[in-house]
């Protein structure tokens, strides 16, 4: 029992952080822009990922074609999905976000079963509808007329929605990688490369002049997001994955919109209403006939 204690908790403590990362970001992309954001955050997560990485002896360079796929990787995974996510909270309440993320197992099974031929049973397909009906309860505050009229809650809320889809597609191409990369050092690189494309953007666009414009409150938020997000909830998550069953470890998830919901209520005082506690149930339950 002693030897799960510690995975347990590094489980626990990612799922953690990455829940409260959603009220940190908005915090951030309120006094400087989602570009700004993503590229300091990265540039302060990937050394600590570099010191795991070189620690546990598992570093070496992409070989050949490997430099190609990383990017794609690096591109889809970190420059557009913190872009869309980053972007999406800009309106998007810190709690809606974390219910419609949590999603991201259901398109990932949607996409295993066109992408990969991989098996639908009726129970998983009935967790997709039901996770689905969930997310439309959430967005809608409970007025589903309003989707039905066309509104589908705020621009963040779509855009948030697309990163889910996007984090799904995303997953789908790495298993690839991960039969042939230790998770950490597969990490280290798609996040190096992604921050690199980042970076383009950052300077282009001369985003380095917002740096004056972070308060204290917005460093916190930074630095939460660059050493904890980034960078200690992965090597904890990468920990928890490798000493305990990969569907013991993913219920741990469940967990993360939770986190949200109670932090965000604390920090940015965002209501937590009956509708959005019932929708995130029904998405929760969806989710879990889906990994079953």
């Amino acid at each position: 029992m002693t030897k799960k204690l510690l995975p347990f908790l590094e489980a626990l403590f990612a799922v953690i952080v990455w829940g409260a990362s959603f009220i940190a970001t908005k915090i951030a992309v309120g006094q400087i822009s989602p570009i700004a954001v993503v590229f300091i955050r990265f540039a302060m997560g990937i050394p600590i990922l570099l010191f795991a990485v070189i620690i546990r002896k598992q570093f070496a360079f992409p070989k050949g074609n490997e430099w190609g796929y990383f990017a794609l990787l690096g591109f889809l995974g970190i420059s557009f999905h913190q872009w869309l996510q980053s972007n999406g909270l800009i309106t998007a309440q810190a709690t809606t976000t974390a219910w419609i993320v949590s999603t991201s197992p259901a398109f990932i099974a949607i996409l295993g079963w066109m992408v990969l031929k991989e098996k639908l049973n009726l129970l998983q397909s009935s967790g997709i509808v039901l996770a689905m009906i969930g997310v439309l309860a959430v967005v809608s505050k409970g007025d589903l007329s309003t989707l039905a009229g066309g509104k589908f809650g705020t621009t963040g809320d779509f855009l948030i929605l697309i990163s889910s889809v996007n984090w799904a597609v995303f997953s789908i191409l790495s298993r690839r990688g991960l039969k042939n990369h230790p998770s950490t050092r597969m990490t280290f690189w798609v996040m190096t490369i992604g921050w690199l494309i980042t970076a383009v953007a950052f300077f282009a666009n001369k985003s380095y002049t917002e740096i004056p414009l972070l308060d204290a409150r917005g460093w916190m938020a930074m630095i939460f997001l660059g050493i904890f997000t980034t960078g200690l909830a992965y090597i904890a998550w990468f920990d928890a994955l490798a000493q305990l069953p990969a569907a013991q470890t993913g219920a741990f998830l469940f967990v993360e919109p939770l986190t949200s919901m109670v932090v965000a209520a604390i920090i940015l005082n965002e209501q937590v209403t009956l509708v959005s506690i019932l929708g995130g149930a029904v998405i929760l339950v969806g989710i879990w006939l889906v990994n079953r």
